[in-house]
């Protein structure tokens, strides 16, 4: 699940925020044939890269996954594409991620694919249950020091193979794509340029508005089908309604065929609104699930009344089960990112009344603070990531430093509502495509993949070229005055 949802109406709860991820995983299980071009290493990675207390110099294991398959070689001076882990174990990238593995051919690049900090098997203190034990040890979890492993990674191994002049483009989707944006910022010496793939570095401190995420779902549901929004629109009152007659969430779970009794309306409520976020986050061509869920809906036998329709929506988009799983299993994934949010990735999405197709849910940061300081012993710091990154004021600031930054998104993505949708230079830039989804541009190129997004992909390796043929061209220059002061 994509969206990390517990029984409760409030969206200030850590639990009820949509959770950002590259790839669409139905299960945590990974089955997928990795290639032996993937050969796996581990690095004796430091605890703490900020500060000098004995404990700062434990380390632990960080995995971190090359393919040699294309690689030019160092003395040729070829690109290196790294990928940067995000919120899940590494194993669904190495194939679920496919633009450095479809354009390493044509850049002659070697791949690398670092795994984030207290995921997979990048575990520090020996277990998950030591390293989230208490706030002491989940401490070290957080993204700063996630993306300093990444450079002590990236210089250990260009060093290794004596590819200190290899320029390195590094690549992320989601909350990777935002690490990717801040690498790049924070270690330019590291990383020539990024590329961030459906990046909402602005839904921090309100720079976007709190509804923006889900009036994109709106939108999208709408669009699709006007009467399909109405049903959904007028569904969650019904629902409420069904639900305080006598035996009322007997007759709910009955409806929807869930697997367990319904102990309160907002279970349903709440896998609803799940499957209706993660439809529109992920509506990739050639199946564009909002369309499913709508086909549903709209299809149902003529006569159905609201709740036969949406259940009718439900089948389409899951298809026909004997029962339907409204519960959460908690994964390393939603545990994981539940201690990220409520510790600085402090993102205010909530809806207000009217102005969706859902029922109302503010973020209220009180509430917010106060359930995390409840769940982990510590408050959240909700202004830090605008302070240690920025994101006020992009345009102004980032136009004066930044450099070689592609933002990509799809608008039909809810998180494009925090995304950079407008160049801020010439080399930072913004590229979107009207009918794109989430990290749609860095997933595997297919043969069914409309020209938008073929066109998108070009683009962004155009730009690519660009920065490393100027990278070539400063490097030879720099040779020739060496030679020349010689």
């Amino acid at each position: 699940m994509f969206l990390i949802i517990f029984p409760t109406c409030a969206t200030a709860t850590p639990s009820k925020l949509p959770r950002l991820s590259t790839i669409l995983r139905e299960s945590e299980i990974f089955s997928e044939l990795i290639s032996d071009d993937f050969q796996t290493f581990f690095y004796n990675q430091t605890l703490d890269h900020f500060n000098y207390r004995p404990e700062s110099y434990y380390t632990f294991q960080q995995r971190y996954v090359m393919n040699f398959k294309y690689w030019g070689g160092a003395n040729a001076s070829a690109p290196i594409f790294a990928y940067l882990g995000a919120e899940a174990a590494l194993d669904f990238d190495l194939t679920g991620v496919g633009f450095p593995v479809d354009n390493a051919l044509q850049f002659k690049a070697l791949l690398v694919y670092i795994e984030h900090r207290y995921y997979g098997q990048s575990i520090p203190f020996g277990s998950r249950e030591e390293a989230l034990k208490n706030a002491s040890t989940r401490g070290y979890f957080n993204s700063a020091q996630a993306i300093a492993d990444y450079a002590e990674v990236l210089e250990y191994i260009k060093k290794k193979l004596l590819a200190e002049n290899s320029p390195v483009i590094v690549i992320g989707g989601s909350y990777g794509g935002m690490l990717a944006s801040w690498f790049r910022l924070k270690y330019p010496h590291v990383a020539l340029g990024a590329l961030a793939s459906s990046a909402p570095i602005l839904y921090f401190d309100d720079i976007t508005p709190q509804n923006g995420y889900y009036s994109i779902v709106t939108k999208d549901f709408r669009e699709a089908s006007e009467s399909c929004y109405s049903t959904i629109r007028e569904s969650w009152s019904e629902i409420d309604r069904v639900a305080s007659e006598p035996n009322g969430l007997s007759i709910l779970s009955k409806k929807f065929r869930t697997c367990a009794e319904l102990n309160k309306s907002n279970e349903l409520k709440d896998y609803l609104e799940t499957m209706y976020a993660v439809a529109a986050q992920y509506n990739h061509p050639p199946r564009y699930p909002v369309t499913v869920v709508c086909g549903g809906i709209d299809g149902a036998p003529e006569g159905s009344d609201i709740l036969s329709r949406i259940f009718a929506g439900v089948v389409a988009y899951r298809g026909n089960s004997s029962c339907y799983n409204t519960s959460v299993n908690p994964t390393e994934t939603s545990e994981g990112w539940r201690w990220q949010t409520c510790s600085e990735m402090v993102m205010p999405i909530g809806r207000g009344d009217n102005d969706t197709m859902f029922p109302p849910s503010p973020f209220n940061l009180t509430t917010f603070i106060q359930a995390c300081t409840s769940l982990y012993d510590v408050p959240p710091r909700p202004h830090w990531i605008t302070t240690y990154y920025g994101g006020h004021d992009i345009k102004l600031i980032l136009h004066r430093f930044a450099s070689n930054i592609i933002f990509s998104n799809g608008l039909r993505d809810p998180y494009s509502s925090a995304g950079v949708l407008k160049n801020i230079s010439h080399t930072v830039l913004a590229i979107h495509t009207v009918n794109g989804s989430h990290c749609l541009d860095i997933l595997p190129a297919k043969s069914t993949d409309p020209e938008w997004l073929i066109m998108q992909r070009k683009t962004e390796v155009e730009i690519i070229e660009s920065w490393i043929a100027q990278y070539h061209a400063d490097l030879d220059a720099t040779r020739k005055r060496t030679l020349f002061e010689y």
